[in-house]
């Protein structure tokens, strides 16, 4: 839960962080060239504009014409090879022009406008690309008076060359945003994960019995599963007690007339002493069953290797006698994600079993898989399990005579145990001649 929620955390700042690189800073650095264009075109307008009145204020009204002064107040009309330019014209005829344009040479487009009307637009000239104000003006008064047309040209080029600096500035800065941006939202991503790393320790403390409920001070957003775990704890914990109970209970009613009747006349019978045997292996059978906590919510980390060392020093001192050879070769942190008792009458029975069959020698093996799931296999030297006859072991109330010294009853408990795990019993050949039993165990893949 909390994994998928942290995951959940990831994927979010992900796609924010995605969006803001991809689409939201692309998007603001094109909208903000647009704008700054749009801008360098107003001032184009407004100095042209300025230029046009300084004009029309120096303009000199003659008898046969205009004259112009050889020095205007526009410092970029006077410089040669400047980027801005006027013209003066009476009808289609040039009249004056500034230093400025000396080199150049136009066939200026006259708008159709009446007389103190501008006109300011894009146009082509040569192949070159222009910003162009034009004016006609009535010089002179009622008696005599004169048209002109004023024009002034601004190159494009010198907008795109203000453009392309703005542009190498606006990316520098929009990296330097990016960078940041990302940073902020990383140190935001780990600030905002501290409570659910946090609860995702407590969760697996919890799991690994270490704690019983979770205590922690957690923002308003986690109170509610806080609380909700821990109802879920409290509740499973009292529903085990009365379980533990209640089959305690079981056990000591069956227990005494069954130890009764063992004792009894009637149980000296062959026949009746077996069944008497069969119904107490099927009372351990069923109240083991019962009493596992395979079904549990919350499991226990048990450590395997100190389980089947505990199993070993008794395997000892019950089979003296043979003298058994034990060979382990168990990773000392592999852990099964269950109940200690469960675990200790799984491998209980087959090393039991084991120890019965061998005939000097038993081998136990325990370690992770790749798929992170767990394996113990018992093996022993002795005489094997036929083929034919590996799943009548398993079935419940049957007994194999030929092999009735090695595996017996308690098998069945096993394969039930380990199916209530949700793993797998594998019967197999040992290389040492005998018998191979293999427990795989499903774990939880968050731990």
């Amino acid at each position: 839960m909390v994994t998928s929620a942290k995951i959940s955390l990831k994927i979010r700042q992900g796609f924010i962080l995605v969006f803001v690189l991809v689409v939201a800073l692309p998007t603001l650095f094109f909208s903000m060239g647009k704008a700054y264009y749009a801008s360098l075109v107003e001032a184009t307008h407004n100095t042209l504009e300025a230029h046009l009145y300084s004009l029309i204020s120096e303009v000199e009204f003659l008898d046969d014409g205009i004259g112009m002064p050889r020095s205007i107040l526009a410092p970029e009309l006077n410089r040669i090879n400047s980027d801005t330019y006027a013209f003066i014209y009476q009808g289609e005829q040039l009249v004056w022009y500034s230093e400025s344009a000396v080199n150049i040479t136009i066939s200026p487009e006259f708008s159709d406008l009446q007389a103190g009307a501008s006109d300011f637009r894009r146009v082509d000239y040569q192949g070159i690309a222009y910003w162009q104000l034009s004016l006609t003006v009535i010089l002179g008064n009622a008696e005599h008076s004169q048209q002109a047309n004023f024009i002034l040209l601004k190159q494009n080029s010198a907008l795109l060359e203000l453009m392309g600096r703005f542009r190498d500035s606006l990316v520098t800065w929009m990296l330097i945003m990016g960078v940041v941006i990302a940073a902020l939202m990383a140190i935001g991503f780990i600030w905002s994960a501290r409570p659910l790393q946090r609860l995702d320790r407590e969760i697996k403390a919890v799991e690994a019995g270490k704690r019983e409920r979770i205590t922690g001070l957690y923002p308003i957003e986690l109170q509610t599963i806080k609380l909700d775990l821990n109802l879920l704890l409290e509740s499973q914990q009292r529903q085990k007690e009365r379980y533990r109970a209640s089959l305690s209970d079981l056990a000591h009613a069956l227990k005494t007339p069954l130890a009764v009747l063992k004792s009894s006349p009637l149980a000296r019978d062959a026949d009746a002493q077996e069944q008497l045997d069969r119904i107490n292996a099927m009372i351990e059978h069923q109240l083991k069953r019962a009493a596992t906590g395979a079904s549990d919510t919350w499991k226990k980390q048990t450590l395997v290797a100190p389980v089947i060392e505990s199993i070993l020093n008794a395997m000892r001192k019950v089979y003296h006698d043979k003298q058994i050879e034990f060979n382990v070769d168990c990773h000392e942190r592999l852990a099964f994600l269950g109940d200690k008792t469960d675990l200790m009458e799984i491998l209980g029975n087959l090393i039991d079993n084991a120890c019965k069959a061998c005939n000097k020698r038993v081998d136990i093996q325990g370690h992770r898989l790749k798929n992170k799931d767990i394996y113990v296999s018992v093996s022993d030297d002795g005489p094997g399990v036929p083929l034919e006859k590996r799943d009548d072991l398993l079935a419940r109330g049957k007994r194999l005579d030929t092999y009735e010294a090695g595996h017996g009853v308690g098998m069945a408990i096993v394969a039930d145990l380990v199916s209530a795990y949700h793993g797998e019993l594998i019967i197999g050949e040992s290389e040492l001649g005998g018998a191979q039993f293999t427990v795989e165990f499903k774990q939880d893949e968050n731990q």
